[in-house]
């Protein structure tokens, strides 16, 4: 029932603040051209997130799945042409915050105080907030096309529901924004693919033991470097 009542939560309040979004005022700030020249909302990011959130029932996930949403909206609303964390860093060594850095050091610090609240022994709060940084990475990094961050997010939810109402969420506000993604209306852009992201990691933590949360936080360094190099080349 738990995780029953999570999605529901999630897919309700995801569809209804999309279409109360949708049928605002809007603005300019918040369309942008996809990869084959369409022009989409970005409603459905802050839809996901605050779904997603309201959807975990649990404050550490919560907080988690908003910050990583606001790190990502800024960078929705004040990204530049800069891709990877090297450029970001060199950017701030020059003494320019960028928005990647703000999403950098954001979201990595709401991810280990979120680690922190979920674990009780010091070296388990680290490789939580590992996960939980490392899978808002992950699902942003995939985010390129239509539907693609979203089946990602059900894929990766999917094997965690036996265990917990946590990865329900992140399904339930999925599912009430997908056909629209992949309609391509809509994208979830950093805001939601962040958010996302700090769902399902947030749901990873909470349901792993150490063995199992070091062997995820080892995969997710070994993607976000893959996607570094990718970003470089």
């Amino acid at each position: 029932m738990r995780r029953l009542a999570a999605f529901g939560t999630a897919a309700g309040v995801s569809r209804a603040v999309y279409e109360g979004l949708r049928r605002g005022p809007g603005g300019t700030h918040w369309e942008r051209t996809n990869h084959a020249g369409r022009s989409v909302d970005l409603y459905a990011g802050p839809a996901a997130a605050v779904g997603a959130a309201l959807g975990t029932g649990s404050e550490p996930a919560a907080f988690a799945v908003l910050a990583a949403g606001a790190c990502g909206a800024y960078d929705d609303m004040k990204g530049d042409h800069r891709r990877g964390f090297r450029a970001h860093l060199e950017a701030l060594r020059g003494g320019e915050v960028t928005s990647g850095a703000v999403k950098l050091f954001g979201i990595g610090a709401a991810s280990l105080v979120a680690g922190a609240l979920l674990k009780e022994k010091p070296v388990d709060k680290v490789l939580a907030g590992v996960v939980i940084a490392g899978t808002a990475h992950l699902v942003n990094l995939v985010d390129v096309r239509p539907g693609r961050a979203g089946l990602l997010v059900l894929g990766l939810s999917a094997p965690g529901l036996p265990r917990g109402p946590l990865a329900a969420a992140p399904m339930g506000a999925v599912a009430a924004l997908l056909g629209d993604d992949l309609g391509e209306r809509t994208m979830l852009g950093d805001t939601g693919a962040h958010a996302l992201g700090a769902a399902v990691g947030s749901a990873v933590a909470a349901s792993n033991g150490r063995l199992g949360l070091a062997a995820h936080a080892a995969g997710l360094i070994a993607a976000a470097v893959w996607g570094e190099r990718a970003a470089s080349a």
